[in-house]
């Protein structure tokens, strides 16, 4: 019997397969951070791919907190509505729960959409703004420093992650994910390498984590009491020999994160410093979610170069991690979770509409919603 394809439970959400479709951002939302036609294909593309939760992409709490301005946002009704009644047609094609990533890009906001490869605008460009951080450190060389932070802005971000969250819920999404990786804002209070503040938000591992717990919390106590909320992290900064967010400070954000109340831990790393010198081969993630893993007692997600259906049964037969992630194979081959399904001899549920496209030799692979 395939472990990928049982069921598990995120808090009060129960999910039919242990494949996670990662927030990937699409830069393809309006000036305003609103939906357009592109995000309707593609979360009905998600919908219909099998996998047990797709979570969206990283979601703006603030206009400043877009990562480029093409970003998606939710810190206005407007959003939340227009994302309300594109949720209603997409669960209309499949009961799969979606989730969203709530984020604030911090110092690495204010840039062009990646492929256009002009990297951050100077905040009196058309297109960019002043960015903000723990302190006024800059991610590149070349960037525009970031505004450190006061303690009154700070709060301001702690309450819109909290208004957002809200409109998460009205909206219609099954879960909320709190972005606190790959170098944005929440990353950069927590790594010394981008935070060297000295009032509590700063110095020791407890006051650098700080404005994580305060968010996530902020968030919990926004939503219903048995609405499920996970955290996506870094457990790396990849910067050896010099003091970093290192696996040491993720297990210890995780084990603090679990006290609150955290659905899950979703464990990616780096993104946090552009001299990064990170080991890159299949599942070369996978040993932090193990490390976690071990000292957590909720469910610990695995992602990165995570790419063949035996790879991801096997991580989870070592019981290295408790669920699978994918993100850029999903783009690549949005029906993953089928063939992953028909490889390991499980079955996966489909819409009607598809049961006349099970391969033969294979009758029993789908089953109907």
């Amino acid at each position: 019997m395939s472990l990928l394809f049982e069921s598990i439970q995120f808090g009060s959400l129960k999910l039919n397969n242990k494949i996670v479709i990662a927030p990937m951002c699409q830069y393809s939302a309006t000036d305003q951070g609103e939906i357009s036609y592109w995000h309707e294909q593609q979360w009905a593309n998600y919908a219909l791919s099998g996998a047990g939760l797709c979570i969206i992409e990283a979601t703006a709490v603030q206009a400043d907190g877009r990562i480029s301005y093409a970003d998606l946002g939710l810190w206005n009704d407007v959003q939340r509505d227009q994302i309300r009644n594109l949720l209603t047609k997409v669960k209309m094609l499949s009961p799969m729960p979606m989730a969203i990533q709530l984020a604030h890009a911090g110092r690495k906001a204010s840039t062009d959409k990646p492929w256009s490869g002009k990297g951050q605008f100077s905040p009196d460009h058309a297109k960019g703004w002043q960015t903000v951080s723990a302190s006024d450190v800059a991610f590149n060389l070349t960037d525009h420093a970031p505004h450190a932070l006061s303690k009154d802005e700070i709060q301001k971000v702690i309450q819109d992650f909290a208004d957002a969250a809200r409109r998460a819920v009205e909206a219609g999404f099954d879960l909320i994910e709190l972005h606190a990786a790959h170098g944005y804002l929440l990353h950069q209070f927590m790594s010394p390498l981008s935070n060297i503040r000295t009032d509590e938000y700063g110095g020791n591992f407890q006051n650098r984590i700080r404005l994580t717990l305060e968010v996530f919390q902020a968030i919990k106590n926004a939503v219903p009491a048995d609405y499920p909320v996970g955290v996506r992290i870094s457990a790396t900064d990849w910067m050896e020999g010099q003091p970093s967010w290192n696996v040491e400070s993720a297990i210890g954000l995780s084990k603090a994160l679990e006290q609150l109340g955290a659905a899950y831990i979703h464990v990616s790393s780096g993104g946090l410093h552009p001299e990064q010198n990170i080991d890159l081969h299949p599942g070369y993630q996978v040993p932090f979610a193990q490390a976690i893993k071990q000292v957590v007692n909720i469910p610990v997600i695995a992602v990165g170069l995570i790419t063949e259906a035996m790879q991801a049964e096997g991580i989870l037969q070592y019981e290295q991690a408790d669920a699978i992630a994918l993100a850029r194979a999903m783009l690549y081959d949005p029906r993953w979770p089928w063939h992953a399904a028909a490889e390991l001899g499980a079955h996966i549920q489909v819409s009607p509409q598809y049961l006349r496209s099970q391969p033969h030799g294979l009758k029993a692979l789908f089953k109907a919603f």
